[in-house]
């Protein structure tokens, strides 16, 4: 596929790591409502909030995309919000409230969203908003 082949991204929701993080956070809400009442301000608020989170940090990323490390550290920050959602989704699991095969399926979910991100954040430069004016300054302040 050529560049000019490729979808253009204009905001953080045009973006597959975003899209498929979006969808997580909504088949973890609609799972977890079958989960026991007893668990609804610990497992269940946990694994919402984590999911939920993903995405978040997605979007501040996307709006730190000025700042190299910045960009870095909000993806990393989803990074660690997709792994604790896979915690969270072990527990339920180990608990009962998942079937192995359900657990297995998010968990195989959100290692392909660590994936994307781990690439975004090992390769930040093509996402960046850096201008001409930025760059001369940087070049200059180097020598």
């Amino acid at each position: 596929m050529n560049r000019s082949d490729k979808k253009k991204i204009n905001t953080y929701r045009d973006l597959d790591v975003y899209q498929m993080a979006m969808d997580g956070a909504m088949k973890i809400f609609e799972i977890t409502k079958s989960f026991p009442p007893e668990e609804k301000y610990s497992l269940t608020d946990q694994i919402r909030r984590s999911s939920r989170s993903v995405c978040a940090n997605i979007c501040e990323a996307w709006r730190k995309r000025r700042y190299k490390m910045a960009f870095i550290s909000k993806l990393s920050d989803a990074e660690t919000e997709a792994s604790e959602t896979q915690v969270w989704a072990e527990f339920a699991s180990r608990c009962g409230y998942l079937q192995e095969s359900l657990f297995n399926k998010i968990n195989n979910y959100y290692d392909k969203i660590i994936g994307k991100l781990v690439k975004m954040i090992n390769n930040p430069t093509p996402w960046l908003l850096i201008s001409k004016d930025t760059s001369e300054t940087r070049r200059r302040e180097r020598k």
